[in-house]
């Protein structure tokens, strides 16, 4: 059988869809071997990886050979049994949709969304939606969340989804680029990928006025390609990162405000919790640095159970 290079866009853990060099989508299995080689993964494949395959006379294909991943986003999987969950591989830029209402997004959440796509070389930008229903303590909010990231060197908008507000600026940014675009459910991830691909029908959840919270619509991660060149992945509503695969000890490198800081302190290994002399401790009395986010540092570092 001859072989043929393409783009995973849709995987559902044994079959996946592959877009092919010449434009074709081909429904494909993942060869046996990938889902049994002791991989601390519970998917081999994952949307946005490259991959060879072969037809078969039936017209679908085999995945044969996963090629390497230049970078990949992951969360804690909730198969015990398995390490992590690869979200998605490839990825040229992260978009976090956040609200901070209907439902309200923490900086807990961020930071670890944040952490996770720092450590696997995963640029991010922050996508402040639903602006339009904010009233003056939301807006103050808003004020707040973007003194905290501007001042840690990460990029955002305010945006719309409802309303088309800051979407020419998304747009710009996506443009010719493979982008993942992440979130709790009921953020508008399913409205904003509407409006920036229209033809994408993808099914839009309503949040919960119970809960407060969104309801899942996306059940797998899922590629579609920009009217003007690019891609977005879509994700399924995420819950909570878990800090995979980090080193504990290494945590504060993947806070670039406190990296920055390091050479200052006096002890090259300094943790920035009780150690003497430290920059970082310092900056944080000083008001030089976000009191909220190294308190999310901190909270990260006692959680045990999220490293290996």
């Amino acid at each position: 059988m001859e072989n043929h290079e393409g783009l995973v866009v849709k995987s559902t853990g044994k079959w996946c869809e592959v877009l092919a060099d010449n434009g074709e989508v081909f429904d494909c299995q993942v060869r046996g071997k990938f889902r049994n080689e002791g991989i601390r993964t519970t998917n081999p494949l994952a949307v946005g990886d490259k991959v060879t395959f072969a037809l078969s006379e039936d017209g679908t294909g085999v995945v044969s050979e996963i090629h390497d991943r230049k970078n990949y986003i992951v969360r804690k999987s909730v198969n015990l049994s398995k390490h992590a969950h690869i979200v998605a591989s490839n990825i040229d830029r992260a978009f976090l949709v956040v609200t901070l209402t209907q439902p309200p997004t923490s900086t807990g959440f961020i930071d670890r969304f944040l952490v996770t796509a720092d450590a696997y070389g995963v640029p991010v930008t922050l996508l402040f939606n639903k602006v339009d229903i904010y009233d003056q303590a939301a807006e103050e909010e808003l004020a707040y969340y973007q003194y905290i990231y501007d001042s840690c060197g990460y990029s955002n908008l305010e945006i719309s989804a409802k309303t088309g507000k800051g979407l020419d600026e998304v747009r710009a940014a996506m443009k010719d680029r493979i982008n993942l675009v992440s979130g709790h459910s009921g953020v508008g991830k399913s409205t904003l990928i509407n409006k920036l691909i229209p033809d994408a029908d993808i099914k839009v959840g309503e949040v919960s006025h119970f809960h407060r919270k969104g309801q899942h619509t996306t059940t797998f991660a899922e590629m579609h390609r920009l009217p003007d060149g690019g891609f977005i992945i879509d994700t399924p509503g995420i819950k909570g990162f878990g800090l995979v695969d980090l080193n504990k000890d290494e945590l504060n490198h993947h806070f670039p405000e406190m990296f920055a800081l390091l050479p200052e302190c006096r002890f090259h290994n300094c943790k920035h919790v009780n150690e003497p002399g430290c920059a970082v401790q310092e900056a944080i009395e000083k008001g030089d640095l976000p009191e909220e986010r190294y308190a999310n540092y901190r909270a990260m570092l006692e959680e045990e159970d999220g490293y290996r």
